[in-house]
């Protein structure tokens, strides 16, 4: 903008003024002209300032304030047009109007001939200013009191517009079409290309006429918006700027380098802002961001992410982070949603997660390299030595889907965390699709349970609370994307009964936090179930203590051969699935037979139970227990007597053993008769027993891998180990991840329970609101289960039917609008 200097000149003698009589006009002009001419040639050192100020003043006081201002407009449009815009054609190069006109010049030459331009115009500019700021200082009673009464401009401002029409606007000689202005414009604009490909330009001679332009105006107004910088240069800077970046952007799309791009994008806009402070005007700097913004990076975002090699897939899987950070930031320019960005990280994140499926799905159906073991493989000592494993392949493969779920979740959230800001929207997007690859498996429900199971057996064993803290923090959070929750709940609680009733848990303390993570996570009511089976145990080690308590007040010696440990279990609580693989839908389940001495012991306590809780009934679980056993092996060296932990059911078989002379066996029909324990169990227990090589305690002929239902059993008399206690572990019943019939019995159970809860959540809402429109029902009872479960729309329309069949509601409008009433 110009700078206006303001004298402060004193009249000292207005009354002699005033009374002066009339002035001469001409006189008095050709004098004032003579010093303005003077001004503008650099000769104003002899002029008295105060003088001239007076005699101005005179002929505004005398009324000759309009011909003076018209005078002094005169004056120096003549000037303008025919003392400095002459000057500055004299000095125009020659080969600047060639280039204007299409010819080709060196970037060297351009440059020299475009600065020539620049320093001509830059001096008269400055010189022009200079004499009017002294003109002005002259002529200030008249901008005070004539231009200001007749709304007319200050003569610095008017000057300033002829300077705008007389230099820059008037045409040049014999090219009507050519102006100084459009010479200025192409002079500056071709500076700017070269500093942008990296040529050394003059910026303090460029940023010297941008201030040019941004003092001069389109009118006499003078508003912000009418700077001839904004109204005529800016707009072709803009529009050139675009081009250029148009052009760079399709040239750096075509070397197919994401990163670069990013680089090269980011770098643009910090250079172009430093320029527009250092050359140009900061007035400029968000425009041109927004150019930068729409033509390099918005009309290329898309692709630039989208790029197979090098793009947003490519940074994910190496990791590269601060390419990933530019690309958040480029997102963020163009789009706060950053669409795109979300779109390829969602997109990667189900790629990846259906790649972990896929790894989970193969490796459980592959076939075992091995057959399953018996845990009595490892007596306690070789058990401590060794590593613990999960059981089977298929274990192994849940327990690697979930640690590959962790880990990828471990990964993007660091992701998300250090190159994308933690950005809600892109935090949002990955939950889902998260959601969506957990979920569209349809084992992982089962899997995550298992992943607890594993780790609250083993997995957290020498881990400090806070690892332990972290690590159930982690599954928690796979829970967080799991929707059919209730499917969860019901693996969770299989295994923790197992868990808890083979005591089987590193840490009662871990299982507790776990229940409380759960409950903040997905509410009481998930919970319930599984907290009364802790209460169960609870409650279950008091009575056990009553009992032998009362046993020893008793003195009964025959009760006191063997020690009693009884969990008594809410049959409505726990898992009936977890109790044993024969108790299927439909069947009873086979009652064991025990020994004598056993049977006296499990009477009574059953009657100590019954007098304390009439009208209850106990039903003996014995596939669930322990038995510890004293053997006595005559072969065996040094002592003879060793301590086996065992199965219950392992406890019955051997028992049997007991009363049979030294040589004589036991068939396998035999066994089942005298035990009733059921086949599939029957076997498994006797391959432990006589086929597992370290706790070989029978002998079985003809001897093999299985058992057969024609199959003869000895006592091992020449069985020998180094180890005073041994433990005989079952062989695994098969895979700890369900097979298909298995799963399909799940799912059965699962649909009826969740039958239920959408009855009952019918009917609940129904009783509360009384009548309700079809959707509407359909709507709230979605909204109240979708906590534990996705509701069928269809099996919710069912019930809906099975309800109004059984009298709970009835229809009322009309076929076409549906709604029920509740019916008490």
């Amino acid at each position: 903008m110009t700078v206006q200097k303001i004298a402060n000149i004193k009249c000292s003698n207005q009354q002699a003024i005033l009374n002066g009589g009339e002035v001469d006009f001409d006189r008095e002009w050709n004098s004032l002209s003579t010093s303005l001419r003077n001004i503008h040639t650099k000769n104003a050192s002899s002029l008295s300032f105060e003088e001239l100020y007076r005699n101005a003043y005179k002929l505004v006081l005398k009324k000759k304030g309009e011909p003076l201002y018209n005078k002094v407009k005169e004056f120096e449009q003549h000037w303008l047009a025919h003392e400095v815009r002459p000057q500055i054609l004299e000095d125009l190069p020659p080969s600047l109007l060639a280039a204007y006109n299409g010819a080709q010049l060196t970037v060297n030459e351009k440059r020299v001939a475009g600065e020539k331009l620049l320093r001509s115009l830059k001096l008269a500019w400055e010189d022009h200013n200079l004499c009017m700021n002294m003109t002005t200082d002259v002529l200030m009673y008249m901008d005070r009191v004539y231009c200001s009464d007749n709304r007319k401009p200050s003569i610095f401002t008017a000057s300033m517009g002829q300077f705008r029409d007389y230099v820059l606007r008037a045409p040049l000689p014999d090219q009507e079409s050519l102006t100084l202005a459009s010479l200025l414009y192409k002079v500056i604009l071709d500076q700017i290309q070269m500093d942008r490909d990296g040529d050394i330009v003059n910026t303090a001679l460029l940023r010297s006429c941008a201030y040019m332009l941004e003092g001069l105006y389109e009118t006499e107004e003078e508003q912000e918006q009418n700077k001839l910088y904004i109204t005529s240069f800016e707009p072709k800077f803009l529009a050139a700027s675009a081009e250029y970046y148009r052009s760079e952007g399709s040239s750096m799309m075509a070397k197919g380098d994401a990163s670069n791009f990013c680089r090269q994008a980011l770098q643009a806009a910090v250079n172009e802002q430093d320029r527009c402070r250092s050359t140009l005007s900061a007035l400029t700097t968000p425009k041109i961001r927004a150019v930068v913004e729409n033509e390099l990076v918005k009309k290329n975002l898309a692709e630039m992410i989208s790029q197979e090699s090098t793009g947003v897939r490519h940074m994910l899987d190496n990791d590269r982070l601060p390419d990933l950070e530019m690309v958040y930031e480029l997102s963020s320019w163009v789009d706060p949603r950053k669409e795109e960005l979300k779109k390829a990280v969602q997109k990667r994140i189900v790629e990846q997660g259906e790649d972990i499926n896929s790894t989970a799905k193969n490796a459980s159906n592959a076939p075992s390299a091995k057959p399953a073991k018996a845990d009595a493989d490892k007596d306690e000592e070789t058990a401590k030595a060794a590593p613990e494993r999960p059981i089977n392949q298929q274990t192994t493969a849940a327990i690697r889907w979930v640690d590959d779920v962790l880990q990828l979740k471990d990964k993007y959230d660091h992701v998300l965390e250090k190159a994308f800001k933690s950005d809600q929207g892109l935090q949002t997007g990955s939950t889902r699709s998260f959601s969506d690859f957990i979920n569209g498996f349809e084992r992982s429900s089962e899997y995550l349970s298992l992943f607890f199971d594993e780790n609250m057996k083993k997995g957290i064993k020498g881990k400090t609370e806070t690892e332990v803290d972290m690590l159930l923090d982690k599954g928690i959070t796979l829970l967080r994307y799991i929707s059919d929750k209730d499917m969860f709940e019901r693996y969770y609680k299989k295994h923790l009964s197992r868990r808890l009733l083979m005591k089987k848990s590193i840490s009662m303390d871990a299982e507790r936090q776990m229940i409380s993570k759960m409950k903040m996570e997905v509410g009481n009511t998930f919970t319930q179930r599984i907290e009364a089976m802790f209460r169960d145990m609870s409650v279950s080690e008091d009575l056990t203590a009553a009992y032998k308590k009362r046993m020893r007040d008793l003195g009964d010696v025959e009760l006191r051969k063997a020690e009693l440990d009884v969990n008594v279990l809410t049959a409505t609580m726990w898992p009936l699935e977890a109790m044993g693989p024969s108790a299927r839908d439909g069947e009873k389940k086979p009652t064991c037979i025990f020994p004598p001495e056993i049977d006296r012991i499990r009477q009574s306590f059953e009657k100590f139970y019954l007098d304390k809780h009439s009208g209850r009934q106990l039903t003996w679980q014995g596939n669930m227990g322990t038995a510890d056993l004293r053997a006595y092996f005559s072969e065996m060296k040094g002592k003879k007597m060793r301590e086996l932990n065992v199965s219950t059911y392992c406890m019955v078989i051997l028992l049997l053993f007991n009363d049979l002379p030294p040589g004589n066996h036991l068939s396998y029909e035999e066994i089942q008769a005298r035990t009733n324990i059921p086949d599939n169990e029957l076997m498994r227990n006797l391959q432990s027993l006589a086929v597992a090589p370290k706790t070989r305690i029978l002998v079985k002929e003809p001897m093999s891998k299985d058992v057969k239902k024609d199959d003869k059993f000895y006592f091992n008399e020449l069985f020998t180990s180094q180890f005073q206690r041994i433990k005989v572990g079952v062989v695994a019943s098969g895979n700890k991840v369900e097979n298909v019939d298995e799963r399909q019995q799940t799912e059965k159970r699962v649909d009826e329970e969740r039958g239920h809860a959408i009855e009952a959540a019918i009917v609940r809402t129904m009783k509360q609101r009384k009548e309700l429109k079809h959707q509407q029902l359909i709507t709230e009872v979605i909204q109240q289960l979708s906590a534990r479960f996705s509701p069928d729309v269809n099996l919710l329309k069912k019930k809906v039917e099975s309800l109004i069949e059984r009298e709970y509601l009835e229809r009322i409008g009309d076929i076409d609008r549906p709604a029920y009433r509740y019916m008490a």
